[in-house]
């Protein structure tokens, strides 16, 4: 009876760990490679611009190097465009079936593109191209097995939460960012199979590069009840700088476009100007990882808070705005960092908070400056937990993380990324492609089909609802079949109009959201 039983074990979510833990082990490796190059790179240009400050022909040989770089770099962009930039547009462009690429040509261009940009002391983030490599990595997979499209989705998306986990060894936030940020729902095998590649490519970034969170602060203290009013008040001000991040961001093009060059090599730009920043502020380059551990430490004054603010958000821009390939994560966590820094000084002067509260702003400006911009509160808690290693700040960050993301919300801005997305995409012309492919709607507490049947629901046209999933049991539907909170809708369209279906029928379905 009992070996009976065995025979009928669905293997599924066996076969799919397995494979998530292949794509893991891969990504792993891979971005661990790419970590270590960037920071014996970051190392040497550091050392670099302090010994020869004085040296006017070093400089002018590096300055013809770094011409040379960016030459480099905008051939790799002219011949495999959809390595610009952080990747997370186009893995989700991947996903949504808007954008396709070969998948080793972006591996080895985007690797390459990425470390030297990075790593010359730009200010851009290791962590886009590191979740490109991981989803890039799960597609190769794919296309070796020749899996079905679906499987397809689910490797490519566990690539790229084992992408973020080995950038930041943040395995949980790997997870929730594929399902919050780049699924916005959630399937059981895409998290099951995600979770596993994340826990694998962390286990071997962790066994690269130690135990030690990436962005250890120290030991915290709480924060007293008293000066929780503080938070709420800087909640707004990181919601009004984010929505003000996001208009800038999203308006580089038009200034880029009157440089007298070709767009891919609008990285010319940032190669040069970092040089004079690397001159006078070499500790200043790179992503931030070290400005975020030091802000403390250095009791930086409030002039100084402002000015190094401005310059980290000027050439962060600069350096995203060239399209080279690099992310905003980590600038944006280190223009999160400063703001708190600022903010808790200020309150220290004028409200008397006490100093040793400073290091609780700058990690909940982390998390409240991506919360909004990226409009992922989840992923942002998370991320952050994870990487200074500390729980004592989970309140005081869920706080200002929901403030600051309602203020953006008001002021209409949408999920950076996702911007990006459609910018990337709208000059994408729409056809009929005669291909079917699967969506998944699940059915929440609020939606208005709860407790409806499927016939007293006005259907969009060009659709065909198959089937729901409620719990491990799949439901053929009819007209009288009752759809309940919960409930998984699987739909059926043409792979051209799946996308556009999928966020009218999310519309209409959740209408308070």
């Amino acid at each position: 009876m009992e070996r009976d039983e065995l025979q009928f074990i669905d293997r599924t979510r066996l076969v799919f760990v397995g494979k998530g833990i292949l794509v893991g082990g891969l990504t792993g490796i891979v971005v661990s490679l790419f970590r270590l190059l960037i920071e014996h790179l970051s190392d040497f240009i550091v050392t670099f611009y302090e010994s020869n400050q004085h040296q006017p022909v070093r400089i002018a040989l590096w300055m013809m190097l770094s011409i040379g770089m960016a030459l480099f770099v905008g051939w790799l962009i002219k011949s495999e465009p959809n390595i610009k930039g952080s990747g997370i547009p186009q893995v989700e462009g991947q996903l949504q079936d808007e954008i396709d690429y070969p998948w080793f040509s972006v591996l080895w261009k985007k690797f390459v593109g990425g470390a030297l940009s990075v790593g010359a002391g730009l200010f851009l983030g290791r962590e886009g191209p590191s979740i490109q490599l991981g989803a890039t990595i799960g597609q190769g997979v794919a296309d070796t097995q020749k899996v079905p499209k679906f499987e397809r989705k689910i490797l490519i998306s566990s690539g790229a939460s084992a992408g973020l986990a080995a950038a930041f060894n943040a395995p949980i936030a790997g997870l929730l960012f594929v399902i919050e940020e780049v699924h916005h729902t959630f399937s059981p095998l895409v998290w099951l199979t995600s979770f596993a590649s994340a826990l694998t490519a962390n286990f071997i970034s962790l066994y690269v590069f130690g135990l030690q969170p990436v962005l250890y602060l120290g030991s915290l203290q709480d924060v007293p009840l008293s000066y929780y009013w503080l938070f709420i008040l800087f909640g707004l001000v990181l919601g009004l700088f984010a929505r003000f991040y996001q208009y800038v961001l999203l308006g580089l093009p038009r200034l880029f476009r009157h440089l007298p060059l070709p767009s891919y090599f609008h990285g010319m730009l940032p190669f040069l100007l970092v040089i004079p920043i690397g001159l006078f502020f070499p500790h200043m380059l790179g992503g931030g990882n070290q400005i975020i551990t030091s802000l403390e430490q250095d009791n930086y004054g409030i002039a100084l808070l402002v000015g190094l603010f401005a310059l980290r958000f000027i050439f962060s821009m600069i350096s995203y705005g060239s399209s080279l390939p690099g992310g905003i994560f980590l600038p944006i966590l280190t223009l999160g960092a400063i703001l708190g820094c600022l903010f808790a000084t200020i309150a220290v002067q004028v409200f008397g908070l006490d100093p040793v509260y400073i290091r609780n702003f700058i990690i909940v400006g982390m998390a409240g400056y991506f919360a909004a911009i990226g409009k992922a509160p989840l992923t942002a808690i998370i991320l952050i937990t994870e990487m200074v290693g500390s729980l004592h700040h989970l309140m005081a960050t869920g706080l200002v993380s929901l403030v600051a993301y309602l203020v953006v919300d008001s002021l209409g801005g949408s999920p950076i990324y996702e911007s990006l997305l459609e910018r990337l995409l709208k000059n994408k012309s729409k056809r009929i492609t005669g291909k079917r492919q699967l969506i998944e709607i699940p059915i929440t507490a609020e939606s208005i089909l709860d407790g409806i049947a499927v016939r007293d629901f006005q259907w969009p046209k060009n659709m065909l609802l198959i089937s729901l999933q409620r719990g491990t049991q799949v439901i053929l539907t009819h007209g009288e079949t009752i759809m309940r909170a919960g409930d998984i809708l699987l739909i059926m369209a043409d792979s051209s109009e799946a996308n556009e279906l999928k966020k009218t029928l999310v519309v209409q379905i959740n209408p308070i959201i």
